[in-house]
């Protein structure tokens, strides 16, 4: 049986596995964010029927579905996690369920009918899924109180892997998809899944093995501990749930938005679902310039920390929905403006992601018990799941009996801009109560033996 180590040694050092994790999580966002991408325009203009005839959606049956199944993916990381703190440990959840998460890919290549859309959507729910709480929570377990101090920049170094696969992936697929077709839109992002996979094989001597908690997981769990960090961070999570609502959105209603733009710019006649490249490149290029100059300069005039980060990126969601308020109603009027309003408003909402999204990864680790860090990182994306179930159910219950929405043109941006704002009023001094406890994994000297990887 092979040997691995089964805590972190000290070292102040970066751990040998890192590489391996980041590079399957470039790799796997690519093959996410490439298929989600394309995916409210494939259901619009190429879903076939039992037939093999036309059968796309209405465009706001798109907008239900499409949150519906972000919602499903960000629901699973609960399963996940459960597999992998109780049972499995996460590196055998990860490798087994990134084989499901293929299998969905596959799906999606090979049937273009509702058929296919449904298995795959649900296979890749529950891989992508499954998978997420697991490996930021691995990113995680490979530090000790050594080498904590460097947590921050990991989880900065993981994000802009995450958005750097994200970028080529949304500039591609969407040429892919209007030159080729959905066999290979859909497939290439299949194939960098395979990539993903291997590459984290190839990690699994360099990792630690954090064990499965089993029954501790349990006694932890409804420890007096366990129960009270869930019952904080889930309060937390309430509020970033709205933000998620927003957010997401740049993958439906501003797809849909971008149709009735002008989308010439810089001499580029841009496809209306490559705009959504804009938000990953602008991660990419944010998180240095946050990192060492806004969030210092902040930090000069009062303590920034990491709830306060989070109240400030709630605000500023805010603003971005009101651009794309002011440009639907331009829409409205009868022109067709500039695509360039579509991309302040992505840099408003990229901003209000470096403040919530990123923070909220650090801090959901940071205040985890140690046997729950997988199972509170779950919580974490169920924010996203229940932002996205409200999305959808707006979207679904605003539909009048002929089908036509209630929530026409400004007015749709403007209901979520104003509920974002209300949150963000609310979520102050639920912020300024709240009290930090971190939690870090002890660290060994010796690799012991875990249950054997494959």
């Amino acid at each position: 049986m092979p040997q691995y180590q089964t805590a972190p040694v000290p070292s102040r050092g970066w751990p040998g596995g890192i590489p391996f994790i980041i590079g399957n999580e470039l790799a796997e966002r690519f093959s996410f964010y490439g298929m989600k991408t394309i995916l409210v325009v494939f259901m619009t203009r190429y879903l076939l029927d039992a037939g093999g005839g036309p059968g796309a959606m209405a465009e706001a049956d798109a907008t239900a579905w499409y949150h519906t199944f972000v919602s499903a993916v960000y629901f699973t990381p609960l399963l996940g996690a459960l597999l992998a703190d109780i049972f499995l440990g996460k590196y055998k959840t990860i490798v087994g369920l990134s084989i499901v998460y293929c299998l969905g890919h596959l799906a999606l290549a090979l049937d273009q009918t509702r058929l296919g859309l449904s298995v795959g959507l649900a296979l890749i729910a529950l891989g992508a899924g499954g998978i997420k709480p697991c490996v930021s929570a691995h990113l995680g377990d490979q530090f000790g109180q050594s080498n904590m101090f460097r947590l921050k920049d990991v989880f900065g170094y993981f994000y802009f892997s995450i958005n750097l696969g994200a970028f080529v992936s949304m500039l591609l697929t969407p040429v892919l998809l209007d030159r080729y077709g959905p066999h290979a839109a859909f497939g290439l992002p299949g194939a960098l899944m395979l990539v993903a996979t291997w590459t984290f094989w190839l990690g699994r001597h360099r990792f630690v093995h954090i064990p499965p908690g089993g029954r501790r997981f349990t006694s932890q769990l409804l420890s007096r501990e366990g129960l009270s960090a869930l019952a904080r961070l889930t309060v937390i999570y309430l509020f970033v749930a709205m933000f998620w609502a927003l957010f997401d959105q740049t993958g439906s209603a501003w797809v849909l938005q971008a149709e009735h733009m002008n989308r010439r710019f810089l001499g580029i006649d841009w496809l209306p679902s490559q705009i959504q490249a804009m938000n990953p490149l602008l991660v990419m290029l944010y998180v240095p310039l946050f990192n060492f100059v806004i969030y210092p300069a902040i930090d000069r005039v009062f303590p920034l920390s990491p709830l306060r980060k989070i109240g400030i990126g709630f605000f500023i969601a805010a603003g971005a929905f009101l651009i794309t308020a002011l440009a639907e109603s331009m829409i409205q009027a009868g022109g067709q403006p500039s695509i360039g309003w579509q991309l302040v408003a992505y840099l408003i909402i990229t901003a209000s992601e470096i403040f919530v999204s990123i923070t909220c990864l650090e801090f959901s680790y940071t205040q985890a018990p140690t046997y729950l860090k997988s199972f509170v990182m779950a919580f974490f994306m169920m924010s996203v799941s229940v932002g996205n179930l409200f999305t959808a159910g707006v979207n679904f219950l605003i539909r009048d009996e002929q089908g036509n929405s209630l929530l026409t043109g400004p007015e749709y941006y403007l209901f979520f801009a104003g509920a974002m704002f209300v949150t963000a009023v609310v979520f102050v001094p639920i912020a300024g109560n709240f009290k930090e406890q971190t939690h870090i994994h002890e660290e060994g000297n010796e690799a012991g033996t875990a249950t054997s990887a494959p």
